[in-house]
């Protein structure tokens, strides 16, 4: 289909007050529900939004009061096509507003920037969405297929009371989606000599939060006491946070790293593999953590009393696996941890990847490049995790681009639930932008 730009203007004009206006409204997600500020009221702000513009509004809360979805439908030109579902979802990370040089919730335009606590994590892609679907409803924009807008609640806490609890209770809200776009991805990097390339994330390692438990005898703290859980799990959690797993090349990450060769010369020896991955910068802290599983320990939790020792000593680890690696992972463990060492699961989600091909990874191209000639797209793999991760249990087809032209010496990785969180106004401006162009052309 053939681009239409007019009315795009609107668009553009209205995302950084949309941005700006949804960083205002908390939606602090602590993963505590007696703690937390439910997604409702940021919720009801985006259905309205909608609704203004003539948009009918499903809300749906997910599990618990207060947590709130909003769904939009949008039909396009061929029905029968799989619908393509764009999805950001409302919750935030904590901040402390003693650490900012802003309040984390004043949504702040200023210096060139919006301001605030979601905003790259991950309000500036809501707004842009925002702005781009209010502006295809308000001047008769009719895509190629249906388009599904989803804004959703937890998936800062796994998506247990958002994408995932509506997975398994409403799975006709995702009825004909056979795509999906959403974080994080669509960002740019600037190489040397100044070639832009722009990341669309096509794999994210699984997620894995893994209880340590050890037993021993209890006893008084003054005795010599040789059954010590505590001791014991000290020792495991030491053996586990200094153990390396294996370098292991998944498809997405030697596509990207193929990519930046091509575009800069730069080799990537697999006997230096880490070393040379270090020189890309601030990217390398994504692009490191996407070469080998890891799992750090996060949290310790044993005895009451100074003077008494415990029978039980717990630790909690973070552990993110690559694709296909789960079992030879799981099997590692083991060998670290020992037969003393007891293990439970408090959340597993799978790892997810796609092939970085067709049409939609076309539309992307085609988007970026006609409003950064010379640009190039390459796939990479998140060492976090997203929404897609529940969507991938319908076969939705999942990938990450939001669409952001970022300054060279802006550090981007390191403001995702970082301190003076903050997006570039002229990168949302340009955001929508492409994905004006994208979804007329996907």
């Amino acid at each position: 289909m053939s681009y239409n730009p007019a009315g795009i203007d609107v668009a553009v004009d209205e995302v950084v007050d949309l941005t700006s206006d949804l960083i205002r409204i908390d939606s602090t997600n602590t993963g505590d529900a007696q703690t937390l500020v439910p997604e409702r009221a940021a919720a009801e702000w985006v259905a309205e939004k909608l609704s203004e513009v003539g948009y009918d509004i499903t809300y749906v809360e997910s599990g618990a009061k207060g947590r709130g979805n909003v769904f939009a439908r949008l039909p396009g030109a061929d029905s029968s096509r799989g619908a393509l579902m764009m999805h950001g979802h409302l919750d935030v990370v904590p901040a402390d507003a003693g650490e900012w040089s802003v309040h984390p919730f004043s949504g702040a335009v200023q210096d060139g920037y919006v301001w605030g606590r979601g905003a790259v994590d991950m309000k500036d892609m809501v707004g842009m969405t925002l702005a781009t679907a209010r502006r295809f409803k308000r001047d008769g924009i009719v895509p190629p297929r249906d388009l599904v807008f989803a804004f959703l609640a937890d998936e800062e806490a796994g998506g247990y009371y958002g994408g995932q609890w509506l997975v398994e209770n409403k799975p006709e809200l995702f009825e004909g989606v056979t795509e999906a776009v959403g974080e994080v991805g669509g960002f740019s990097i600037t190489l040397k000599d100044g070639v832009r390339a722009y990341l669309v994330e096509t794999a994210e390692k699984g997620i894995a939060w893994l209880r340590l438990r050890v037993r021993g005898r209890a006893g008084h703290g003054s005795m010599v006491h040789e059954d010590n859980a505590v001791s014991k799990l000290a020792q495991a959690v030491a053996r586990l946070g200094q153990h390396r797993f294996p370098l292991v090349m998944t498809d997405s990450v030697q596509e990207f790293l193929a990519g930046v060769t091509e575009l800069t010369g730069l080799e990537f020896p697999e006997d230096d593999l880490e070393g040379s991955v270090a020189k890309l910068g601030g990217l390398s802290r994504i692009i490191g953590a996407t070469l080998r599983d890891t799992a750090n320990p996060t949290m310790l939790d044993a005895g009451y009393k100074a003077n008494v020792i415990p029978s039980i000593a717990e630790a909690t680890v973070d552990c993110r696996v690559l694709p296909g690696r789960k079992a030879a992972f799981e099997k590692e463990l083991d060998e670290v941890l020992g037969p003393d060492v007891e293990r439970e699961w408090i959340a597993d989600l799978p790892a997810v990847e796609t092939t970085f091909d067709g049409h939609l990874v076309d539309a992307m191209s085609a988007s970026i490049i006609a409003e950064d000639p010379g640009a190039k797209l390459l796939p990479y793999m998140l060492s976090g995790g997203t929404d897609a991760k529940a969507f991938s249990r319908l076969d939705i087809r999942c990938f990450g681009f939001a669409p952001l032209q970022l300054p060279p010496d802006l550090d981007f990785s390191a403001l995702f639930h970082g301190v003076d969180e903050r997006v570039p106004v002229d990168a949302l401006k340009f955001g929508t932008r492409v994905l004006d162009r994208f979804l007329q052309q996907s």
